[in-house]
């Protein structure tokens, strides 16, 4: 899982709902997608037990990389829900830096 980096850009997770993501998978083999989980998974605990923010890098439907840090609150096999509220899809998610 090495497409994330820090030249990426850096958004606001308030403009995540104005964004559109594709309907396939950025990770196309199970084992990424694995450990994509685990991470997010291991990313809630720490928002909903610490508050503690992530920072998350996805893939939109044009194929730009995005960036957003934030606090993650829950997760299941569709979506990402991110603190107040905002959603975005599991399979867009490219990776999860923890600091």
């Amino acid at each position: 899982m090495e497409k994330t980096a820090p030249h990426f850009p850096l958004i606001e997770k308030e403009t995540i709902p104005e964004l559109q993501f594709g309907q396939e998978d950025v990770w196309a083999d199970k084992e990424s997608q694995k450990r994509r989980m685990h991470d997010l998974e291991r990313a809630s605990r720490l928002g909903n037990g610490y508050q503690g923010k992530v920072e998350l890098t996805f893939q939109v439907a044009n194929g730009d990389i995005k960036r957003v840090q934030t606090t993650i609150w829950q997760v299941d096999q569709e979506y990402v829900t991110l603190k107040s509220g905002v959603t975005l899809p599991l399979k867009s998610v490219l990776g999860v830096e923890f600091f």
